[in-house]
């Protein structure tokens, strides 16, 4: 049963979200289980995105008891960010011949060409973005297993869903979304959690809340990608992090953050924040220069201050010449040796 006011307490890990749609929270992260044909469980799934690293095993044990043994039809990724594609390399060597699907934007970061644009731990002002300079940014190496997205939108393995391409926070990021039951698998796109609170992430407290800012290089294009989603007036919205929500509560949050959005989700100050990384099918092309948040300008000045300060109150106090000089003489020396001169006289 769907609700608007979960946490991870009153929550498992996996559990299902709607007839024919599962979720694994895997520590911070979801992935989705999808039937192909919803109505005869347990029948050919789907596999949508893939989680952290080592986490192949648990993922495998989810699927086996809901579908058997049988391995997926295809595995499909929103996008290739390590927390939802690292567990890849286990299934994939577990499912040899199950395909994998992205945006052909999204290539290059799964076939070890490009590297994402670098993290930015200057915005959001939680653990997880102050933590996100530590997160691997090596690109994965799938080789000939993916391949893009059918470029009519249609999904491989759902019939009845189609792609959209939700850029953004990727540049190749697409959601999955179901036309008849109205339900939406976001990805990153938009969340329902503050992704870059650890505090918010350990408790799963459900709010509809912009793309993590922290790995997020265009905020324009971010901006436009939840505006569409809104657009479709989703009954569910199923996100990459976060307890999915339903119902006017959803619809409602979500129109506010797309009408809202740079005032909601647009960071004030930060290396995208208005200027966005750029690429091609090649990879990234460009990316801004780090920025520094007024916070690190001021313990930098702090630090430079303590410096100055330190080195003043270490430096030796000069003495003044007639304290030290051996060659200042006393004035009334010479008169004085005259005067005894003459009385001995």
């Amino acid at each position: 049963m769907l609700s608007n006011h979960a946490s991870r307490a009153s929550t498992p890990d996996f559990m299902p979200v709607v007839p024919g749609l599962w979720v694994l929270r895997d520590v911070f992260v979801n992935l989705y289980y999808a039937a192909v044909a919803p109505a005869q469980p347990p029948g050919p799934w789907v596999l949508i995105d893939a989680g952290l690293p080592g986490s192949a095993g648990k993922v495998q044990q989810h699927a086996e008891a809901v579908f058997g043994p049988t391995p997926p039809v295809a595995i499909l990724l929103t996008h290739g960010h390590f927390d939802h594609v690292s567990a890849l390399p286990g299934l994939l060597e577990a499912w040899p011949d199950v395909p994998v699907y992205a945006h052909p934007l999204e290539l290059p970061y799964l076939t070890g060409r490009s590297s994402y644009p670098p993290p930015d731990p200057t915005v959001g002002g939680g653990a997880m973005a102050y933590l996100s300079f530590l997160y691997p940014k090596k690109p994965l190496d799938l080789g000939p297993r993916v391949q893009a997205l059918p470029a009519d939108h249609t999904v491989p393995g759902l019939p009845g869903w189609r792609w959209l391409h939700t850029p953004g926070h990727t540049f190749g990021h697409v959601s999955f979304f179901q036309e008849d039951d109205r339900v939406l698998v976001a990805g990153d796109a938009f969340t329902t959690v503050v992704g870059e609170s650890g505090l918010a992430t350990f408790t799963q407290k459900q709010r509809v809340h912009g793309p993590p800012a922290y790995f997020t290089p265009d905020w324009d294009a971010a901006r436009d990608s939840v505006e569409r989603l809104a657009g479709l007036a989703p009954e569910v919205a199923a996100t990459g992090h976060g307890i999915a929500m339903h119902g006017p509560a959803l619809r409602e949050q979500l129109l506010q953050l797309a009408r809202q959005f740079d005032k909601l989700a647009r960071p004030k100050i930060g290396r995208y924040a208005h200027t966005p990384a750029t690429a091609d099918a090649t990879g990234v092309r460009s990316v801004p220069p780090p920025v520094l948040s007024p916070w690190v300008k001021g313990l930098l000045v702090a630090g430079a201050l303590a410096g100055v300060a330190a080195w003043v109150v270490r430096s030796p106090k000069k003495k003044s010449p007639a304290a030290w000089s051996p060659r200042v003489q006393n004035p009334n020396r010479y008169a004085e040796r005259t005067w005894r001169q003459r009385m001995e006289n």
